[in-house]
């Protein structure tokens, strides 16, 4: 019971919700950032571990997750209660991890980029040199 409410007693509470945390939505919905902060203090563990399930490097879990409460804190009006507030937190936190893993894979480490110009080099050497078949088939085009 938060603010004095008891949202089980009201019968308001989602389907496997928790009422605090729906009173605590409910109070960041009206303006109240210390509630979102408890949601943080609650939540900011158990999304770490989730998240470095798919981001294994501690320092980027963290940043993923500190992305994904923002994402949380910007769409919290949107939260409809119909779900858990956990469980629309947690799709949100699994999406960003999911976005950071995509968004690694565009970018190239320094070291790839050396090994596609070496690459690049080979093909070109090796399209500049004689072989059998290109002998052949320039035999034949002439």
């Amino acid at each position: 019971m938060i603010a004095g409410i008891n949202w089980q007693e009201k019968g308001v509470c989602p389907v496997g919700g928790n009422s605090v945390d729906h009173d605590l939505v409910k109070r960041v919905q009206q303006g109240d950032n210390q509630a979102f902060d408890v949601l943080v203090r609650k939540y900011q563990h158990k999304l770490v571990q989730l998240v470095s399930r798919y981001v294994h490097d501690s320092h980027e879990a963290q940043d993923v997750v500190q992305e994904a409460f923002i994402k949380v804190y910007r769409a919290i009006n949107s939260f409809r209660g119909e779900s858990a507030f956990y469980t629309w937190m947690y799709r949100i936190a699994i999406n960003t991890a999911k976005n950071f893993l995509v968004s690694q894979k565009r970018r190239p480490p320094g070291d790839d980029i050396e090994a596609s110009e070496a690459e690049q080099f080979m093909d070109s050497t090796l399209r500049d040199n004689a072989t059998p078949e290109s002998l052949v088939l320039t035999d034949e085009i002439e």
